[in-house]
């Protein structure tokens, strides 16, 4: 399928600049890539910044930015389309400017992907309750770890005889 679009879209692509060339001219066809380049851009900028606002709002709630993290890959798709020279491009690009479609393609995606017998999704989460719960109870979450006693006997000392430990040559901190 990649192949096939890696070719297909070249080819139609082409074919477009020359139907367009030859309707208005080479000049003005290249001013319309420029242009709606620029105006993609700008309509990508002010998207994503709505969409990196929503996510953040959805965190302060302890709520999930699905939604938010949905438009904002589509956003990446559309702007590197919108960026890509030629009208096909641009028009999916900006057709994925729209919320709406955005929304409606993830959906039909991801009910292609839940019909797929090969995939397979397992999902778990860790933090923030909501309503400020932790897990592990109400002290806050559990941090598993192991304690070393050593006796000052048995730690060897640096060189500078100032009674500072020397670093361990075991330790993943001075390595």
């Amino acid at each position: 399928m990649a192949l096939i679009l890696f070719i297909a879209v070249p080819i139609i692509e082409i074919a477009i600049f020359i139907q367009v060339g030859d309707l208005i001219g080479l000049w003005p066809t290249l001013g319309c890539i420029v242009l709606t380049a620029v105006i993609g851009a700008a309509l990508i900028r002010i998207q994503g910044f709505a969409a990196l606002n929503q996510a953040q709002k959805a965190t302060a709630r302890d709520e999930l930015p699905v939604e938010p993290v949905i438009h904002g890959v589509f956003l990446l798709i559309a702007g590197a389309l919108l960026l890509t020279p030629g009208f096909f491009t641009d028009t999916i690009g900006f057709l994925l400017l729209v919320p709406a479609l955005r929304l409606s393609f993830a959906r039909w995606i991801w009910s292609r992907i839940m019909a797929s017998d090969r995939v397979n999704i397992h999902m778990s989460t860790s933090g923030p309750r909501p309503g400020g719960a932790r897990r592990g109870g109400p002290g806050g979450p559990i941090i598993e770890g192991e304690i070393v006693e050593e006796d000052e006997d048995d730690r060897p000392r640096g060189g500078s005889g100032t009674g500072t430990p020397a670093p361990r040559g075991n330790s993943p901190w001075h390595r």
